[in-house]
């Protein structure tokens, strides 16, 4: 089991663009086995300290394996819609780890 934690900045006024995005890639990557354990929006009071831009959401998402992830990235499907992704996401912190 893989697990990915992702900070999404959004363009500001990119939001609907985004969330069409992901409309289409969660269920996908179900198919690969993965899943989204958090889906998190938080607000800005959340943020207790930081100097940099908030994201938009944070994801935290595992695999089953690192072959399942590989598959779903370059999946055919995917890459069909990713212009939604890259024409809304400015920016992503993707970590990457394994259970301890």
């Amino acid at each position: 089991m893989i697990y990915l934690t992702q900070l999404i900045f959004v363009e500001p006024g990119k939001e609907q663009l985004f969330h069409q995005f992901e409309d289409l890639a969660i269920p996908l990557m179900e198919y690969y086995r993965g899943q989204i354990l958090y889906r998190l929006r938080p607000a800005p009071e959340a943020f207790v300290s930081g100097e940099t831009d908030k994201p938009y959401e944070i994801h935290f998402i595992s695999f089953d394996s690192e072959n399942d992830l590989e598959n779903f990235l370059k999946d055919d499907r995917r890459l069909e819609f990713m212009h939604l992704k890259n024409e809304s996401v400015r920016s992503v912190l993707l970590v990457k780890g394994e259970k301890m």
